[in-house]
């Protein structure tokens, strides 16, 4: 069969990442990866570690909201039914990600493949195992939105990381890079200069929950700095 390039001799153009809109801006999707399986931390699903009270995989779909995301999709993978039974996720969208043990890409890929035909503009992608990363780091990086070829990430005194916004006008060749556990890594280093770059250090901390050690941080908190010398006790 022919198709509509075949048939006019039109030749379809993607729009380069970080090109202005030429129309009203779509919403924005809150993208949450939280499929993984623990397996550094004994097999305990990342989604079901509890954090003042509640779940990890709540805490950040209730950020993702805050922040203003018009709705939100979690990729669930390890614990999937577990998940759905305790977890009060309010108006998400569940996606379920067979292929989860691959690593954070095949859970990428599943989370943009289930925005296809939603009507958003972007996807602004959290991981759920940063607890650290709230509404206010979230909604810095979601202003740089500025239709679907947007392309914008949060920086941490200079060095990348989540959330990432990714314009729906990018998801397939994000999806055609994502594997392993690279995620979105691989596309966003070979676009490096087309990347908005969100300072949010001074409002979030990009820890993620890998160890033992950072499930204390988790109960616990973040250590506070001793005070500076000279400073009010």
């Amino acid at each position: 069969m022919e198709s509509n390039e075949e048939r006019t001799g039109a030749v379809a153009s993607r729009p380069a990442p970080g090109a202005r809109p030429a129309s009203e801006p779509r919403p924005v999707v809150g993208l949450l990866l939280a499929a993984g399986g623990g397996r550094r931390l004994g097999g305990r699903p990342k989604a079901l570690l509890p954090h003042d009270g509640r779940l990890l995989v709540e805490h950040a779909a209730e950020a993702l909201r805050t922040a203003g995301c018009a709705r939100v999709h979690i990729v669930l993978g390890a614990a999937a039914e577990e998940v759905r039974a305790r977890a009060e996720l309010p108006d998400c969208v569940l996606v379920d990600n067979p292929e989860w043990e691959e690593g954070m890409g095949s859970s990428l890929r599943a989370g943009l493949g289930s925005l296809a035909g939603t009507g958003a503009g972007a996807a602004l992608v959290a991981l759920v195992d940063q607890p650290g990363i709230g509404p206010r780091a979230m909604e810095r990086v979601l202003a740089a939105y500025t239709g679907p070829a947007s392309l914008a990430s949060a920086t941490y005194e200079g060095m990348r990381g989540h959330p990432v916004l990714l314009g729906a006008d990018l998801w397939e060749d994000v999806a055609a890079t994502a594997h392993g556990d690279r995620g979105a890594r691989a596309y966003l280093r070979a676009h490096g200069d087309a990347i908005r770059r969100v300072e949010c250090a001074d409002v979030a901390e990009p820890y993620d929950i890998d160890s033992e050690r950072d499930l204390r941080r988790l109960r616990t908190g973040p250590p506070t700095a001793p005070p500076a010398a000279g400073s009010a006790r």
